[in-house]
């Protein structure tokens, strides 16, 4: 490794440990934080980052690709078409009506009109990489304005495709002799028939190898134990498939989406996930740093007033536009604030886009690099709206939104609090308060509070994850916390600020699922409940009572598989980086529970009395006492 190329990964490593914890620990964000940190070093600021940042740029995008696939693992295919609605309809409208009023706004400005629609193409886009990983840092992509934006920026990758299809048709000038888009697009020069077939059979190729190729591949590779060759297939397979849709025409993060949906019902999905987030987190704060460092201060200060206004004026249209549509599709004010300031910003595809257009002769290089300014400058702004949006507007905003409402004041002091009362809360909840046990509930799903409330049951709305809601629900004295919220995320946010305040309370922690409950294992929850586990017990127990099996005995074999169960999830949470070790002893602990079994059945019938008996099977299977009781005949001749 050169001496140059070292020293400019310590710029930006420094440059980025540095700015991060500052901008984090003043409540501006990670994005803004490495925002600052590319303006300090690049040309503008320190002069220690040059024209060698545009060629880091291109690297970093490979970060929003990484990000769109593993958006993609997280969304089932069923999930996905749940938000086919906001996907077309909210998404789609934003990016024709958009597209449509800023090319309007270009041609008022004298901008020819072939330049104007362009532009209006370009600029409806926004950022996925700084919109979506602000969300996940505040934790709102499970909000309504998280889904909306979600659905947005699904339909702005989407559009990309036609979006680069359309430009060349508004060419008013010859293309460079080496234009980039010839070289990296196999069917640049291709009829449109031979391309249409080659998009769907690239799309199909993605499907198929996610669904078909894939699985057997990573079942392959986690057999070595291996994990940094487990790591480097899933890289493998997400620059592949980037690759592919590059040299077809399409946009690279679209074909990683694809591929992540495709395994999103993997078995593989989180050790996948696990593994490549890291480099998806470093890449796109490289990233972030290279649009800092990428902004041009000596035009935009040559060019401030018409910059300004140009930033302005984008940033209130796609608002207003977002306005006006989102409030069909949330239905609420509050959110409906937060998703238009959101996406407010021109994305990262723009400069990609930008690139295209002039190389093709379809924007000229003034009015590019103006844009370009502009779309870096809009970005960059990005998080100071979400600050604005959070410390100024919602506070006005959320507590008359319907959803967003402000927490209920809470009156009473329990033993025991609740946070979440859904379909797992709320039979806890039940239980205890029928056995006269007080509990305090927490929710913050509007609907099912008013819901609840109508059947009788004391429910407040609130954010669990409050300190000063915890507080007013009187954590203080409570002695027992039951956390039964539907993210695994929020959960973990909640355990620490808990600790952090109210040490004393014991956490008892409902968990979806095995992995769930490691990620709850790890954090040093004791009490950790798998929802599924103790029903699918039951409805074992009796399909062995149905096929002939004594009651006591399918009793006491559901609750020794319940205990060996529970000491092999522990034990297996501690070795399950190890895929080769933890696959090891995962089946020592099944080989052992199948011997402990088949003994306990051996020797049932050596009991006499036995802890699995209850009063109900003994009733069930004693023999059915005669109806007409039967005397004893006096001795003949008596």
């Amino acid at each position: 490794m050169s001496q140059a190329v070292l020293l400019q990964a310590l710029v930006y490593l420094a440059a980025a440990v540095l700015f991060v914890p500052l901008a984090k620990r003043f409540g501006l964000g990670s994005v803004l934080g490495y925002l600052l940190a590319g303006m300090a070093i690049g040309p503008a600021g320190l002069g220690l980052v040059g024209a060698e940042g545009q060629d880091v740029m291109h690297v970093a995008e490979f970060g929003v690709v990484i990000m769109l696939f593993l958006v993609g693992l997280e969304l089932e295919p069923a999930v996905l078409w749940k938000l086919r609605t906001p996907i077309l309809g909210l998404g789609g409208l934003q990016v024709v009506v958009t597209a449509l009023a800023l090319a309007g706004l270009a041609l008022v400005a004298g901008i020819a009109w072939q330049s104007a629609v362009a532009l209006g193409l370009i600029l409806a886009l926004s950022s996925t990489a700084i919109v979506l990983q602000t969300y996940k840092e505040q934790h709102q992509l499970g909000t309504p304005a998280g889904q909306g934006t979600f659905a947005v920026l699904l339909f702005q990758d989407i559009a990309v495709i036609p979006i680069l299809a359309l430009l060349p048709l508004l060419a008013t000038q010859p293309a460079a002799a080496s234009g980039a888009a010839a070289d990296h697009n196999w069917l640049a020069a291709a009829p449109g028939g031979v391309r249409a077939l080659a998009l769907v059979a690239a799309v199909a190729g993605v499907v198929g190898l996610g669904k078909y190729g894939m699985r057997p591949v990573f079942r392959l590779v986690a057999r070595s134990g291996l994990r940094e060759v487990f790591i480097a297939t899933a890289l493998l397979l997400v620059g592949g498939v980037a690759l592919l849709m590059e040299l077809v025409g399409l946009s690279p993060a679209l074909g990683a989406f694809v591929a992540g949906v495709v395994l999103a019902t993997s078995e593989y999905k989180h050790e996948i996930e696990s593994d490549i987030d890291p480099f998806k987190g470093l890449l796109l704060g490289l990233f972030f740093m290279s649009v800092g460092a990428a902004i041009d201060f000596k035009l935009i200060r040559e060019n401030s007033g018409l910059i300004a206004g140009a930033v302005g004026a984008i940033m209130l249209v796609k608002t207003a536009v977002l306005l006006l549509l989102g409030q069909r599709f949330t239905g609420n004010r509050a959110q409906n604030v937060t998703l238009a300031l959101g996406l407010s910003q021109v994305g990262e595809f723009a400069f990609v886009l930008l690139s295209f257009s002039s190389q093709n002769g379809i924007l000229p290089a003034s009015l590019t690099s103006i844009a370009t300014a502009v779309v870096a400058l809009s970005m960059a702004l990005t998080p100071l709206v979400f600050l604005l949006n959070e410390r100024v507007l919602q506070p006005r905003f959320g507590p008359s939104a319907a959803p967003e409402r402000a927490a209920d004041p809470i009156a009473e002091k329990n033993p025991v609090i609740i946070a979440g009362f859904g379909r797992y809360g709320n039979v806890v909840g039940r239980f205890l308060r029928a056995n006269d046990i007080g509990t305090t509930v927490l929710d913050f799903d509007a609907d099912r509070v008013e819901t609840l409330r109508q059947l009788g049951m004391p429910v407040y709305y609130g954010d669990a994850s409050r300190y000063d809601l915890l507080h007013a629900a009187g954590a203080s004295q409570a002695k027992v916390l039951i956390l039964a919220l539907d993210s695994a995320e929020r959960t973990l946010a909640l355990v620490t600020l808990v600790r952090r305040h109210f040490p004393h309370l014991r956490i008892l922690v409902r968990a979806h699922d095995r992995a769930d409950a490691y990620e709850f294992i790890d954090a040093g929850l004791a009490h950790v409940y798998r929802e599924t586990v103790d029903s699918s017990l039951r409805l074992g127990v009796d399909a062995l009572r149905l096929l002939g099996v004594r009651a006591y005995h399918a009793q006491r074999a559901a609750r020794t598989f319940l205990r060996h169960d529970e000491r092999a999830l522990r034990e297996l949470a501690a070795v399950r980086k190890d895929r080769k070790t933890y696959f090891s002893t995962a089946r020592q602990r099944i080989q052992e529970l199948q011997a402990l079994l088949h003994f306990d059945a051996a020797n049932a019938n050596l009991r006499e009395v036995d802890e699995g008996w209850d009063n109900d099977s003994l009733r069930q299977e004693a023999p059915p006492a005669p109806t007409t009781p039967v005397l004893p005949q006096p001795p003949s001749g008596s």
